[in-house]
């Protein structure tokens, strides 16, 4: 059935529902691209298919937390950084040096795999997020 702008809708249809079941009905609106309640009733009614978007909820979950866990790992690797900095300041013992030769491994490694990470995030995010 085609609409046709200039026709007037006249006829009403009346309906009762329980509370529960308009909160059901206006759940199913919500996942619609439908905006009225009418619009999204005269489709289910001479369609039979309505167009709905989807979206799992657990790997919004999942987005937010690798998120957060990307903007950690960010801080750990600028105080990281700040630590080694003021290290270097006190390079009169002996054992800094050896101190910071080792750390400079353990931080190269670090940094290596935190790059990973986040890398593996960013493709996360921008698969779901197409």
């Amino acid at each position: 059935m085609k609409e046709n702008r200039t026709t007037k809708r006249t006829r009403v249809v009346g309906i009762r529902l329980t509370a529960e079941e308009f909160n059901i009905i206006e759940k199913k609106i919500e996942n619609t691209t439908f905006r009225k309640l009418s619009e999204y009733l005269r489709a289910v009614l001479f369609n039979g298919k309505v167009v709905t978007t989807y979206r799992n909820r657990s790997a919004d979950d999942l987005i937010a937390e690798l998120s957060m866990l990307r903007q950690e790992i960010n801080r750990i690797g600028v105080n990281f950084n700040q630590s080694v900095k003021k290290l270097h300041v006190l390079q009169d013992e002996p054992a800094f040096k050896r101190w910071l030769l080792v750390h400079e491994l353990e931080k190269k490694t670090m940094v290596n795999k935190l790059d990973e990470i986040k890398i593996q995030i960013r493709k996360i995010a921008e698969l779901w997020l197409r």
